[in-house]
């Protein structure tokens, strides 16, 4: 692992995850004093002589500003590694990279649709097989394990997952993965470590498309990945430096920088998430919300448990009588665009978009509906968000 002799490791005087998240990591300049890590933008080090370098090689390998955010994100996960990719799928296929032919990878029913084209279209042809499963149903999650008679090699799921915001129970399904020596990893991606702590709750492996909520001003393209086991840090890095999926010295900074706003952020997304929520909930132009702080909602306690709120997603189902393409078309503040987690507000057909890559047939079996509306709630004024929800579904009416 590359030092850090030229970036200043400073000593922790706080206890708080809202100081760490300015605090945390390597913190500033030991040489100037700069309060911001530089931004090492090199490819390569002058070594002092054959054999002798500074901790620094070569920069796919390490990088000061890169080796800042992986020491940031571990920190605030509570691992003790972390590795910072090109983007969010770069992070996911490095991780499943350390899987072998013969293995399989069990995925929850509703996932991002990018996780599941690359172990559909790629992975598949290395011979690693995956499953989709309910695993908010735990007995029916330990069945499909048990009988894989041990080729169940890693559980990865999301929760709350994309984009039906469903919520699985992080640390039971921690103790049955391990049960049965399996990998759990857990995408983080909706939650960010502020609101929920994957490893404190049994997981081996957490990944983000940082792209989201740890970006946050939809201004970069990147993924991290943390683990708290000494081993599994080892294989991940030896993937990550042979495969070459890093992140850019620039890019790693954005991060860094975007991760000092976290905490006050995500509080706002989700104080104008609940009330946009409540505001559909009592709708009677929608037909069903799908939103984890919603005391009805499909594992509202579970997630009461394991994450500080319900986040900042939501997503719903018009009733009969609206067409959802005439909310798209009709929405003004809010854009119709990929993505999510941004300071501003994102509205998004799933079925058309993020999960285009599913097979019709599957979207339909784990409610995917082509009338599904999928919002990224951003950090504008509540109200003017819910006028322009409140009108863009008024424009949807057919009758």
């Amino acid at each position: 692992m590359a030092g850090d002799n030229s970036i200043s490791d400073m000593r922790k005087h706080y206890n708080n995850l809202d100081s760490a998240l300015i605090h945390g990591g390597v913190y500033g300049d030991i040489t100037t004093g700069a309060v911001n890590t530089p931004i090492y933008q090199t490819s390569t080090y002058q070594q002092d002589a054959i054999g002798q370098d500074r901790g620094w090689e070569y920069s796919r390998t390490g990088n000061p500003t890169r080796y800042a955010l992986e020491t940031l994100i571990a920190e605030l996960e509570g691992g003790v590694k972390g590795l910072a990719y090109a983007s969010g799928m770069a992070a996911i296929t490095g991780v499943l990279s350390i899987l072998k032919s013969g293995d399989k990878v069990l995925i929850s029913s509703n996932v991002y649709g990018g996780t599941f084209r690359v172990l559909d279209k790629v992975f598949v042809n290395f011979g690693i097989n995956y499953e989709i499963v309910d695993t908010t149903d735990l007995v029916a999650t330990e069945t499909v394990i048990k009988s894989s008679h041990g080729t169940v090699k890693a559980v990865l799921i999301e929760s709350p997952a994309n984009p039906l915001l469903t919520i699985t129970d992080i640390k039971a399904l921690a103790e049955i993965a391990h049960r049965y020596e399996a990998l759990f990893i857990v995408d983080n991606t909706f939650m960010t470590p502020y609101l929920q702590r994957p490893l404190e709750l049994g997981a081996d492996i957490v990944l983000h498309s940082a792209t989201k909520y740890i970006g946050g001003h939809s201004d970069v393209i990147a993924g991290l990945v943390v683990t708290n086991n000494d081993d599994l840090a080892e294989r991940l890095a030896f993937v990550q430096n042979s495969t070459g999926g890093v992140l850019q010295p620039f890019d790693s900074y954005l991060l860094i920088r975007s991760i000092k706003t976290l905490h006050v952020r995500m509080d706002r997304h989700v104080e104008n998430a609940e009330k946009i929520a409540t505001f559909l909930d009592n709708h009677d132009a929608v037909n069903v919300v799908y939103y984890p702080g919603l005391k009805s909602a499909q594992g509202y306690e579970i997630n009461q448990s394991q994450a500080k709120n319900g986040g900042a997603m939501i997503s719903f189902e018009l009733a009969d009588g609206y067409d959802a393409p005439k909310f798209f078309a009709s929405v003004n503040l809010i854009a119709l665009a990929e993505s999510l987690g941004g300071v501003e507000s994102l509205a998004c057909h799933p079925a058309s978009m993020t999960h285009a890559s599913i097979p019709k047939e599957i979207r339909d079996k784990v409610g995917i509906t082509d009338g599904l509306i999928r919002l990224s709630v951003g950090i504008e004024s509540v109200d003017d968000l819910i006028q322009d929800i409140d009108q863009a579904i008024a424009a949807a009416a057919t009758v």
